[in-house]
C-alpha cells in the first residue's frame, strides 16, 4: 500500500523538482546593467553619395620604331634635340662626295632616289639568295661581299667624319648611335672574310656534286 501511494505521488515530486531548478536558474542569471540614455548607440548617419570622377584617358602612346643600328642615325628632332640639328650634311658631303651613305641612306624625299634604292635593295637581296643556295658564280660571290665590305667601310668613314666635326655638339643619343654604328660595322667587316670563304667552298662543293651527277647520267 505504501509503495502504491509513493508511485501515485511520483509525478508531483518530479514537477516540484523542475520548478525548484527553474527558480534557481532564474535567480542566478546575470543582471544587465541599465544603459544611460546618453550612452545609447547613436543612430547611423547616412553615408554621402560617392563622388564620380572622370576616368583617366587610356594611354595610347605608340612604341618608337626600331632603330637600324647598322646605319648612321638620321637627324631627328625630339625634346632633347635642338630645333636646328647641328650636323650639316652638306659639309660632310663635300669631304666625302663618293661615300655610299649618300646613295643608300642619306635622308631624302626624292622619288627617283627612293626608287633607285629599292631596286638596289632587291638586286642585292636576290644575289644573296643565290650565294646562300650555292647558285652564285665566283664573280657574283666576290661582287656581293665586295659591296658589303665597301658599304661598311663607307658608313664607318661617314660616322667618324660626323663625330670628328660635330661630336662635341651632338645630342648624347645621336652621338651614341654613331659610335654604335661604327662598332657594328667593324664587327661585320671582321666577319666578312670567313663568310666569303664559306660561300666559295659551298659553291665548289655544289659544282662537284653537279659534275658527278652529269658523269653518272652519261655512263651507259
Amino acid at each position: 500500500m505504501a509503495v502504491s501511494a509513493w508511485k501515485k505521488g511520483l509525478p508531483g515530486i518530479v514537477l516540484a523538482l523542475v520548478l525548484v531548478a527553474a527558480a534557481l536558474v532564474y535567480a542566478l542569471r546575470p543582471v544587465a546593467e541599465p544603459v544611460a540614455p546618453e550612452a545609447a548607440a547613436p543612430e547611423p548617419v547616412p553615408a554621402s553619395p560617392p563622388v564620380a570622377h572622370a576616368p583617366s584617358p587610356p594611354s595610347h602612346t605608340p612604341a618608337p620604331p626600331p632603330v637600324d643600328l647598322t646605319r648612321p642615325p638620321e637627324p631627328v628632332e625630339d625634346e632633347n634635340t635642338p630645333k636646328v640639328h647641328p650636323v650639316d650634311l652638306q659639309v660632310i658631303r663635300a669631304k666625302l662626295p663618293d661615300n655610299l651613305y649618300w646613295e643608300l641612306a642619306a635622308p631624302t624625299q626624292d622619288p627617283a632616289v627612293l626608287e633607285r634604292r629599292e631596286a638596289a635593295s632587291r638586286h642585292w637581296n636576290e644575289l644573296y639568295g643565290k650565294v646562300l643556295s650555292a647558285d652564285a658564280t665566283v664573280e657574283q660571290i666576290r661582287d656581293y661581299y665586295g659591296h658589303r665590305r665597301k658599304m661598311s667601310e663607307d658608313f664607318i668613314t661617314f660616322s667618324e667624319a660626323v663625330l670628328s666635326q660635330y661630336g662635341e655638339v651632338l645630342p648624347e643619343r645621336d652621338r651614341g648611335l654613331y659610335e654604335l654604328s661604327i662598332d657594328m660595322h667593324r664587327t661585320r667587316l671582321a666577319e666578312l672574310p670567313a663568310q666569303e670563304q664559306d660561300a666559295l667552298q659551298r659553291r665548289e662543293a655544289q659544282e662537284r656534286r653537279r659534275e658527278a651527277w652529269r658523269q653518272g647520267r652519261q655512263e651507259p
